[in-house]
């Protein structure tokens, strides 16, 4: 298979480039800095409180997380319309020698006293926050300046990675810490006192990180500043909430990602409000076990994210979300149950699986199916959504965890809300509640995300997701309509092949030269094409490519390729596959979310759900994607142009990147070929391809023993 990227060569790697693998190792220690630094406040936050109770315990650790997520919420829009107007170099070497001296403030102030502990540390982690949101903009606003056009795809996406990945990291080195700590206090009384000396050393450290990360981006000259005349404009949080809540309230799929990721981050929200107190009170864990379960969390995220989507390769990736969002339920229910230290690790891996899955897949299915118009504005709406429902939760559980130990503790007559079921103690049972309750929340509002997104009704849920796991996802819904043969027997259900691409790639070619391969390895096959298969789209066919339409509407385009292919799906593709027969097309829906998604720049989701009632949700089992550019494609060919051939050289360009888009959102379905190659070539990896579908395997050697030409039912 030749997969080929827009920019039409191979990405070379940009860690090669002295000056962004500066930047890069100085994102690695800043992203460092600040995930050690939230376990260590945590740990803090809960030793300077939770000797009086584990409810104050459980609330000052929630306010680390709050004073870590208030600074987006009132600055956010602000840091990023700042990016633009300063010296990014020097704001990254500003802000790296701020956090590190707010973070040696903490463990001076432990010593010294010159403030209240914990006002301090929430002062301190304040304006560290607000220091880390100004510097993130001014790193990714740098990225361009230091790598190709090209290269910019793969450096966003290991800055990304760098970003998560340090939290694993983050968290051993907190882990090794406490432990070496534990062994200083031998010799050290400082550091056996868990309130001053405990997680100094890890302050200590955390502050190096941002030292050393202001050295190494002072050293890049290759970060020029920045010029720029025109006015800020900041939109408020609020704003960009209530916008794109309209826009969600239009469209039935950010609808469902919206609520799902609202269930994901609730009950996310739930994990970290508390999670600290529940494994040091009721786990005994301690700030080591604190340590592993942070490190379990993202080493489940990066198992979901990585393998997740491969084993379910061939499942529906929108029901796969709102799904994947429910079962995340089970584990965290098991969590509050099974007050077991090594348990919880494991179950947190699963938990963090299923975010993982979760996450991938939502933001696929916005860069897949959110036309350009309109994706900034749903991720802006979801990325500011979830903060709000973040910093609410986080400020809430620890709350309701207090409220409920404190009421079963006076009903037990237990006054730190601990209660005993047989030989299974919870210590402040409170906790175990509120996770539970987080654990409802995640299945409800998973459910009806996958409600809301359901591409396949009518397929029995268990039985898809089981072929999905063997590599034999069931076919649409609506393909065996025919029923049961004579004999009792539902036939075997064909297979329905298209062929997508721009003018000129050769798809015709292609679609024909499949079929008769198929004819002669002695398979049923009906070859079709798209518009006008049918009597009535004959007539349709005329309307849409006659130059004398110019000044079509495109919605009135868009309705009339609709009727086309109900027709076409109803009368020849639906009965042919019921009686197990390939139907091979040249175009079909794809077309449609190309040619008047991208190329008329119309809302693609609108477009889609057109489509999916005109088809009744049958998607081909494998899309050739002949991709050409326009302009070599046009060339081709030989007869006046129809009125879409007519149309200019942007249009086209905007559906081969509509094309390549959707490709990429499915590339289980998707089969990419450079259609500049030769035609045996290109027939032959189609030939291979296929052959993996067919319910008997083809000779690769059976075209050699074959002589005949077979007709080839139109």
């Amino acid at each position: 298979m030749s997969l080929r990227s827009p920019f039409g060569r191979r990405r070379g790697g940009v860690l090669a480039i002295r000056s962004f693998r500066r930047l890069w190792i100085a994102t690695s220690l800043s992203s460092l800095g600040d995930w050690l630094s939230l376990l260590a406040l945590t740990t803090l936050a809960y030793a300077l409180t939770g000797k009086h109770s584990a409810a104050a315990g459980g609330l000052a650790v929630g306010g680390v997380w709050i004073t870590s997520l208030l600074p987006s919420l009132l600055l956010g829009p602000l840091a990023g319309a700042l990016a633009d107007r300063l010296d990014r170099r020097m704001t990254l070497v500003f802000f790296d020698v701020v956090r590190a001296v707010l973070y040696l403030s903490i463990p001076l102030n432990l010593v010294v006293g010159f403030a209240n502990q914990l006002t301090w540390m929430y002062i301190a982690q304040f304006l560290a926050s607000c220091a880390s949101l100004f510097w993130a903009p001014a790193k990714d606003a740098s990225v361009p300046n230091l790598v190709e056009p090209e290269q910019l795809e793969q450096a966003n996406q290991l800055s990304l990675m760098t970003t998560y990945g340090t939290a694993p990291v983050a968290a051993l080195l907190f882990t090794v810490l406490a432990a070496i700590t534990a062994g200083l206090a031998r010799f050290v009384p400082y550091f056996g006192n868990p309130v001053s000396g405990r997680v100094s050393l890890a302050l200590y450290l955390d502050a190096a990180t941002f030292v050393i990360s202001a050295v190494t981006v002072y050293s890049l000259r290759e970060i020029a500043r920045r010029q720029a005349s025109e006015p800020i404009s900041v939109p408020s949080v609020a704003r960009a909430i209530w916008e794109g809540w309209r826009f969600a309230g239009q469209s039935r799929v950010v609808r469902g990602i919206t609520v799902g990721m609202v269930g994901a981050f609730a009950a996310g929200g739930v994990v970290v409000g508390i999670g600290y107190g529940y494994i040091y009170t009721t786990l005994g864990g301690g700030p080591a076990g604190w340590g592993v379960v942070f490190a379990a969390i993202f080493v489940g995220l990066a198992a979901g994210m990585s393998f997740g989507l491969r084993v379910l390769g061939g499942f529906s990736r929108r029901r796969l979300f709102g799904l994947s969002i429910a079962i995340a339920a089970v584990p965290l229910a098991l969590i509050a149950l099974i007050p077991n230290l090594a348990v919880v690790a494991i179950l947190v891996v699963v938990l963090g699986a299923c975010a993982g899955i979760a996450y991938v897949t939502g933001y696929t299915i916005i860069g897949g199916e959110v036309d350009d118009e309109t994706r900034g504005r749903t991720f802006a709406f979801l990325q500011s959504a979830i903060k709000v429902v973040m910093f609410a939760v986080i400020a809430v559980a620890p709350v309701l965890a207090a409220g409920f130990s404190a009421a079963i503790g006076a009903a037990v007559g237990s006054g730190s809300g601990a209660v005993h079921v047989g030989a299974i103690s919870y210590g402040s049972v409170g906790y175990n509640i509120v996770v539970l309750l987080g654990a409802v929340v995640a299945m409800v509002l998973g459910l009806i995300s996958y409600r809301l997104m359901d591409d396949r009704p009518g397929v029995p849920l268990i039985p898809d997701l089981l072929g999905a796991l063997r590599g034999r996802p069931l076919p649409g819904p609506g393909a065996a309509a025919a029923g049961p043969s004579a004999d009792g027997q539902h036939p075997p259900r064909g297979l329905l092949l298209a062929f997508e691409g721009g003018e000129g790639a050769g798809k015709s070619t292609q679609a024909r030269l499949l079929a008769i391969w198929l004819r002669e390895n002695g398979y049923d096959v009906l070859a079709t094409h798209e518009p006008g298969a049918t009597k009535v789209g004959m007539r349709l066919r005329a309307l849409l490519l006659d130059t004398a339409h110019t000044g079509l509407s495109p919605w009135a385009e868009v309705l009339m390729y609709a009727a086309d292919r109900a027709e076409h799906v109803t009368a020849v593709i639906r009965p042919a596959l019921a009686r197990g027969t390939i139907v091979v097309t040249d175009r079909y829906l794809d077309s449609s979310l190309a040619y008047q998604g991208a190329g008329r720049q119309l809302p693609l989701e609108e477009i889609r759900e057109v489509n999916e009632r005109a088809t009744g949700g049958l998607v081909p089992d494998l899309t050739f994607l002949l991709d050409l550019p326009p302009a070599a494609g046009l060339n081709r060919r030989a007869r006046s142009a129809d009125r879409l051939e007519a149309e200019p050289q942007e249009f086209h360009d905007r559906v081969r990147a509509g094309f390549l888009r959707l490709a990429s959102a499915d590339p289980d379905r998707y089969l990419v070929l450079d259609a500049a190659r030769d035609p045996g070539e290109i027939s032959r990896e189609i030939q291979a391809a296929v052959r993996e579908r067919l319910p008997d395997p083809v000779p690769e050697q059976a075209e050699e023993i074959t002589g005949t030409m077979p007709v080839i039912r139109e």
